[in-house]
């Protein structure tokens, strides 16, 4: 921790923003993988929604082996260099995705192999690169500002993607399969460059330090699981995670698509359109850390009604996405798309809040399972939720024979979804209200 003396020093605000600059690479990349790839998939070579959600829930399966990267970095007692392979692999995951699209715009069976083993190793780089970062911000952040660290990192993850997509929209078009890997070549060199500007030099060479006599006495995995589920608020806390970032990923992978087939957006509209969706999010995050601290003082029952409000606004935004469906180009889409991205950044930053408050609520050494707890399920809804929006689109299609109707039915669902998370966060942790620290 670096509280210990034996850690070389701390990181100030400058370090901690150096440092969001990996995951700001992090989020440049993956959304070229995850949004724009899955668009030209879908609409340029009219393959199955199903194929790039299944690759990216693929890619969410291969973050399963973050403990694994965790660990290394623990036994290495240095987190730099699992960062920067963990970004090489991203990046060089991300160029064999646009040489698997060659393969398979023609039908080769080796474009799917090579599209696995490409999104294998963006999930995995995604898990080396990100899990080593939160590591280090963690063993090299005082207590007060892991909160604001965590923050601030997710935030410029967001600005990343944000900005990436405003170049990517305005480079691609008009659209060509080597166009395409120019773009995304000079993408992920950027992204890299930029990652090893931010841990140059910023972790000393001073190994990390030993774990402390009260981290040696910590429960076992088994034993710590047990204690977590048994808390109600921990587990309840639990399946919003899971059943809030199902909704939130379910318009992941057919946004874009919905864009192009009903608006018929270009490839470079539909990519504008996606980073005005994360600078809503942006929005919200600053949202809510402007206003919890402006209004009064951060608690997590103060968190719960910005989750509430940022679930039922995100349900609200997607019922305009319902209308949208019915009314096709007359509806304002960009407006609608920028509340549903506000509703979710509002939501998903006071999740964060609550999280940080609940993980330290008993002590007993216990944040590191909770946090890897609620992790594991962000990930798999992720996975799940992506999918199940992607095969509700192909299968609707196919029963229905409407696409906008099958839309329609899709973005209903996932409004529910975001219903019946505000009222488990309604809920929730409502006989404790400690303090959550301050993620402004």
């Amino acid at each position: 921790m670096s509280t210990n003396p034996q850690i070389s020093k701390t990181l100030g605000w400058f370090g901690i923003v150096r440092l969001g600059l990996v995951q700001s690479a992090i989020g440049a990349i993956v959304m070229l993988v995850t949004s724009l790839l899955n668009r030209v998939m879908v609409v340029e070579y009219a393959l199955p929604a199903a194929l790039p959600a299944g690759l990216v829930a693929w890619h969410y399966a291969a973050q399963l082996s973050r403990p694994v990267w965790g660990h290394g970095s623990d036994r290495g007692q240095r987190r730099t260099p699992w960062i920067v392979m963990g970004m090489a692999l991203l990046g060089t995951g991300a160029m064999l995705a646009i040489a698997a699209l060659g393969l398979l715009a023609i039908h080769s069976p080796w474009g799917i192999v090579l599209a696995i083993l490409a999104f294998s190793m963006i999930g995995g780089g995604v898990g080396a690169a990100g899990t080593s970062l939160l590591a280090l911000l963690a063993t090299r952040v005082r207590p007060e500002r892991r909160a604001a660290a965590a923050s601030i990192t997710w935030i410029m993850m967001i600005s990343g993607i944000v900005i990436t997509a405003g170049i990517a929209g305005a480079l691609i078009d008009p659209y060509s399969l080597p166009r395409l890997a120019k773009v995304a070549g000079g993408v992920a060199s950027a992204a890299f460059v930029i990652a090893m500007l931010g841990v140059w030099g910023i972790e000393g060479h001073a190994p990390i330090a030993p774990a402390t006599s009260e981290k040696a006495a910590a429960p076992k995995f088994s034993a710590a699981l047990r204690q977590m589920m048994a808390d109600d608020d921990a587990r309840r806390f639990t399946v919003f995670v899971f059943l809030s970032m199902f909704a939130y990923s379910m318009q992941e992978l057919i946004l874009e698509p919905f864009a192009g087939l009903l608006f018929a957006f270009t490839p470079g509209q539909s990519t504008k359109l996606g980073g005005i969706l994360h600078a809503g999010v942006l929005a919200g995050m600053i949202v809510v850390g402007v206003g919890g601290s402006t209004l009064g003082k951060r608690t997590i029952e103060s968190m719960r009604l910005w989750i509430v409000g940022g679930c039922i606004g995100s349900a609200l935004a997607l019922a305009g996405l319902v209308a949208a469906s019915a009314n096709g180009p007359g509806w304002p889409l960009t407006a609608n798309i920028a509340v549903l991205g506000l509703a979710n950044g509002v939501f998903a930053v006071a999740a964060i809040g609550t999280m940080m408050g609940l993980a330290g609520a008993d002590g007993g050494n216990r944040e590191g399972i909770r946090m890897g707890v609620w992790g594991a399920a962000q990930a798999i809804a992720f996975a799940c939720g992506g999918l199940a929006g992607a095969v509700g689109l192909d299968l609707g299609r196919a029963l229905i024979g409407s696409t906008p109707r099958t839309f329609m039915i899709v973005f209903g669902l996932q409004a529910l979804l975001f219903l019946v998370a505000a009222s488990l966060a309604l809920r929730g942790v409502s006989r404790r209200a400690q303090s959550v620290p301050s993620i402004a």
